[in-house]
């Protein structure tokens, strides 16, 4: 969950470093550093926080050097201290920088504490540069003793080496974390995330599984994990730089609540007609439609969410079997697959590593086939199933998703139709339902014009400490999402239950100090809905609803209303969520937390 950024170039790369650092803050802020290597030595700053902290010590005493390597850190083996953050180093000649977690870092560090090695740090990352360094003692060329270190390694890494005396390449590596070179003119790069080069190139190679790569200035070999030389393509980036930019809005996060209108609509393009949806947009093999019986998701956090509503839309529309699992739970347990079923996963970066894992594990579980949803055409998840769903919802730099959930939602809403079709949807009901999602974006502007008043909403929770989510049936999954996003940036303890469980325990915690946000779309549950937001009124509790005018709640005593456009109910779920999301901003905004970086938490969770 950390970020890396590596340059060779015929200039000094130390600012390029750094601004590369600060476009991938959102992958780690407990602390940063960088190291140059210059004709007189590796020289490296390091500071604890933010990466201004490090920009700080930069400008009062400069590095300059043509080849460096940089980091940005989100602390999983030691606490956020300067002698634990990147680069590490062994001797004066040897830096590296780590992301990912090294499973047997205990047995390695005893037998490199026995041949004399130092230890400086509390990581396990500073085990992989003595690695290394005692390699280099048989194996004189950096390259083959990083192919050699890397053999001894259990676990999850991406890493950028950098050795004294050799100003004319470093070496980069990967095996279950991100990593991509990007492609220059005399000059080359690596990085965690294409978005921490894109001011310097907008060509990229997508480093595969056990790939290791000797970077120089003019050229970039690259050795599979039998270390055999390997031809990887060179692809284009094509997202818009201003991804990376807040513009007019204080924060990513609203900006991309506000992209959301856009994004849905490119979500949608080409993927619907007038009256069908267009099954190409699976690609070639679309005929495995036809096959599905079953429907696994597997998915973490916020797609986890995006999943459960899929559930309903499935076997509602299409009448099959679904079930959707966390990834962390699925890829430990023994999994019973019905014939014929669809393996669907979900990821906004397709890097997570519970869900890559969990991938893995299915393609040894005899399912129809594999489907990801994602965001990140260039990601492992992508690459590694047979078939994909974008979502287009561009680069998404808060760390609370937004855009990537509403996008999520429509990507599998085109699934679930198309799945549907294939099982009896009659073409009316197709008809009504692309119908439906043409006129979305236009709902979600719709939703977003409620912002001032949810503004004004969420001053009354500055002094909150816990909050309460209900929703019945598709609002359910919402609900939970809510009350993440609550939690996530304004750190208010939240919690979601179905409504119809509130008798079952959480009536319990109603009192006039525990606001209770209830989402009432107007469905057939409206009037049982109804009946439990009466038994938090008779107990004191303060209602915040949100629902459309034809529900006929309203403003009174302990009920805060704010209006949802109406919609059809299959957009219910996605309309209802921009809602929650401004309220949950807001709410941080009043509380003065970091919004975009929440303490604790990284953007894409590369590490188990």
């Amino acid at each position: 969950m950390c970020g890396i950024v590596g340059a060779i170039a015929r200039r000094n790369v130390s600012k390029i470093l750094i601004e590369g650092l600060s476009r991938l803050e959102y992958r780690g802020y407990d602390s940063s550093g960088i190291a140059i290597n210059n004709e007189e030595g590796v020289f490296s700053h390091r500071a604890v926080g933010k990466v201004q902290a490090l920009k700080d010590k930069f400008e009062a005493e400069p590095l300059d050097g043509k080849m460096g390597i940089a980091h940005t850190r989100w602390a999983t083996h030691g606490k956020p201290t300067e002698a634990n953050a990147h680069p590490h180093f062994s001797g004066n000649d040897l830096a590296l920088v780590h992301n990912g977690i090294i499973e047997n870092h205990e047995p390695l560090r005893r037998e490199l504490k026995a041949k004399g090695y130092e230890f400086k740090s509390e990581t396990d990352t500073e085990v992989i540069v003595h690695l290394i360094h005692d390699a280099l003692k048989t194996q004189p060329d950096l390259l083959k003793a990083v192919q050699t270190a890397l053999t001894k390694l259990h676990g999850a890494f991406a890493i950028g080496v950098v050795q004294k005396d050799d100003n004319e390449r470093f070496i980069a590596a990967r095996k279950g974390s991100p990593l991509v070179v990007g492609v220059g003119i005399e000059e080359n790069f690596v990085a965690s995330d294409q978005l921490a080069l894109l001011h310097v190139t907008d060509q990229f190679i997508f480093l595969e599984e056990g790939d290791v790569a000797e970077v120089s200035r003019d050229k970039v070999s690259i050795y599979d994990a039998k270390g055999e030389l390997q031809d990887r393509p060179i692809s284009v980036f094509n997202h818009n730089i201003d991804a990376t930019d807040k513009g007019e809005f204080r924060h990513y996060m609203m900006k991309e609540i506000y992209e959301q209108p856009k994004v849905i609509s490119a979500c949608l393009e080409g993927r619907i007609s007038e009256t069908k949806v267009l099954t190409s947009c699976f690609g070639a093999d679309s005929a495995f439609l036809k096959e599905v019986e079953n429907v696994h998701i597997v998915a973490c956090g916020t797609s986890y969410h995006a999943g459960m509503v899929a559930k309903y839309w499935i076997e509602d529309l299409a009448g099959l079997p679904c079930s959707v699992e966390v990834a962390s739970e699925y890829r430990y347990r023994k999994v019973a697959v019905p014939k014929k079923t669809l393996f669907l996963t979900l990821s906004q970066s397709g890097e997570t590593a519970d869900t890559l894992a969990a991938l893995r594990m299915a393609k040894e579980q005899g399912y129809l086939t594999t489907l990801a949803i994602c965001n990140v055409p260039s990601s492992t998840l992508v690459r590694e199933s047979a078939l994909t769903l974008l979502t287009n919802a561009g680069p998404e730099i808060g760390v609370a998703s937004t855009k990537a959930f509403t996008t999520q939602l429509t990507a599998l809403l085109i699934t679930s139709v198309a799945i549907a079709v294939e099982n009896g949807l009659s073409a009316e009901r197709e008809k009504e339902l692309v119908q439906a999602m043409r006129s979305l974006p236009a709902y979600v502007n719709a939703a977003l014009l409620e912002d001032a008043h949810i503004k004004e909403v969420a001053d009354r929770f500055a002094n909150k400490t816990n909050a309460l989510f209900l929703g019945r049936g598709t609002m359910f999954p919402i609900a939970l999402e809510g009350s993440l996003k609550l939690k996530e940036i304004s750190y208010i303890h939240a919690e979601a239950y179905p409504a119809g469980e509130l008798k079952h325990g959480p009536l319990a915690l109603v009192d006039e100090n525990m606001p209770i946000i209830a989402l009432v779309p107007h469905n057939d549950m409206l009037d049982k809905l109804k009946s439990n937001l009466q038994e938090v009124a008779a107990r004191g509790g303060e209602l915040y609803v949100f629902a459309d005018k034809d529900t006929d709640l309203h403003n009174e005593e302990n009920i805060i209303f704010t209006e949802v456009p109406k919609v059809d109910g299959i957009l219910e779920p996605i309309v209802h969520t921009i809602p929650l999301q401004l309220l949950s901003y807001h709410v941080a905004v009043v509380k003065g937390t970091d919004v975009d970086q929440p303490r604790n938490l990284a953007k894409s969770v590369t590490v188990e």
